[in-house]
Order: structure tokens, then sequence, then C-alpha cells
């Protein structure tokens, strides 16, 4: 055995062998000392950062312990533990009707935390189920305020809506309702194939549309480019012969001569005058 552990044993000794002289001495002593130690050790109570303790006295509130460590009267107090980090809630798919009668069928998920432990369990038996219960009234309600295209496109709003209604019945319990998401919302199927037929007229409104001002400005650029050649009849020319060139790099088995409208002129006006000689 090295020196240590050896000096640590004969003072563990000679300890032991005092306290119990003592004791034989004392035991009033002794067993009040003992009764003292164990109402500590009975008494000491650690939360966690994220725990609150509710503390009732002969089942009277009187404080809200934690975190960290406090102390609590063995028989007299005893405490509930309330955790005070944010909880989400799943509300069930709930069916209800939109403004414009149409039923859906929709489920959001709400995220809660208690501000307040001790209005926790003071004045609702179970938080999490009355949230729960007060979402589902709100949905509804809210819901049927709203059209079918209002819950589509404006989500966001009507959850912003939803959250002030939870959380404005929720507050006198101590709960502080942090955020609703609307997860679902489901169509009945005729109405899903009527929204597809209207999406599909909607994008053939804007296809022809579309067409028809391409068209408009290519009768503009026309127009423009007529007016242009007219004020400039070389132009024309030099017009054909461009378009001859083109179409005889193409490997065609026929080219296409277009004439001079002058040419045609001429030759209709020599055609007239040999007419006129025959007469």
């Amino acid at each position: 055995m090295s020196p240590i552990r050896r000096i640590c044993a004969v003072q563990s000794r000679a300890i032991m062998e005092l306290f119990f002289a003592f004791s034989e001495r004392h035991p009033v002593a002794v067993g009040i000392g003992v009764f003292i130690l164990l109402l500590l050790l009975f008494s000491i109570r650690i939360a966690n950062q994220y725990e609150r303790a509710v503390v009732f006295f002969l089942g009277r509130y009187v404080r809200t312990s934690g975190p960290g460590l406090y102390f609590l009267t063995p028989l007299v107090e005893w405490q509930s533990t309330v955790d005070i980090r944010t909880t989400t809630t799943s509300v069930e798919q709930q069916e209800t009707i939109t403004r414009d009668n149409v039923p859906i069928k929709i489920n959001a998920v709400i995220w809660r935390r208690v501000v307040d432990p001790a209005r926790s369990l003071i004045e609702v038996t179970d938080v999490g189920d009355a949230v729960t219960q007060v979402a589902i009234t709100a949905l509804r309600g809210i819901i049927g305020q709203h059209s079918l295209d209002e819950v589509l496109k404006a989500q966001d709003a009507i959850s912003e809506a939803l959250q002030a209604t939870i959380d404005k019945v929720t507050e006198p319990w101590g709960v502080k309702v942090e955020r609703v998401q609307m997860k679902n919302v489901e169509i009945p199927e005729t109405m899903q194939r009527a929204m597809a037929q209207e999406a599909e007229a909607l994008r053939e409104k804007r296809a022809r549309q579309i067409k028809a001002e391409a068209e408009l400005e290519a009768a503009g650029l026309l127009k423009q480019a007529a007016e242009t050649i007219m004020e400039s009849p070389a132009g024309l020319e030099l017009r054909r012969m461009q378009m001859i060139t083109e179409v005889g790099a193409e490997q065609n088995t026929m080219t296409i001569i277009m004439m001079p409208s002058e040419f045609v002129e001429m030759a209709r006006a020599i055609g007239a005058r040999g007419e006129e000689k025959k007469s």
C-alpha cells in the first residue's frame, strides 16, 4: 500500500472511532444530526435550464423555482415541473366549408411555449389538449370567412389570423402561440378538375394574346418596310436579287425567278399596241 493510501486509511479509521465514541456518549445529538441531514437531502431539488418548478404549500401556490438549485420543505410542500421550451402541436385533418361553399380538408401545426408556468398548471387541466381544441375551432371559423382562392393563395395571411386568434384565447393560460402554419389543403377531385380546366383556358388565352401581339408587331414592321421600299424603288430590286440568291443557295430542284414589275408593265403596253395595229 502506498504511503498516501495508508495515511487516508488511518484518518478514516480515526474519524469512525471518534464518531462511535461520540454516539455512545450523546446518542440524542447524533440522532438529531442524522435527521437534519436526511431533511437536507430530501429538500434539495435541481431544475434544468429549460424547466421551472411550480411549488405548492399545503395545496396553495407559493412560488416558481428554478432553474438550478432550490429547496423544498418535505411533507408540506410539493412541486410540478413545467417544460418551457417551444413545443409543436399537430391539429389533425379537419373538414370545413369555405365562404363560397366548397368543402375542403385542412390540417395545421402550432408552435407554442409556456411563458407562465404557474398559470399553465392552475388555470387549465391539460395545456396541450386545450390549445388543440382552440385551434380546431379557430381554424373552422377563419376558413369559413375566406373563399377557396383566398385559402390557396393567401395562406400566410390566414396563418397570421389563426395565430392572433389562438394566442388571444391561450394568453390567460400562460401560453404564447409563436407560429401557426397550415400544412396541407385537400380539395374535392371535381374542383381539382375544374381548376385544371380554368388554368388551361387561361394559358390558352395568354398564348393567343401573345400570338396576336406578335402578328400586330410584324404587320407594323412590314408596313415600315413597304414605306421604305416605296421611297427607294431600287431597294425592291436589291431585295429581289437577295431572295433569288437565298433560294439558289439551297438544294432545290426548282428555282423561281421574280420579274420586276416594270417589265410586266412594259410587256403589257407592247401587247396593247400590237392589238391596236391589228385592229
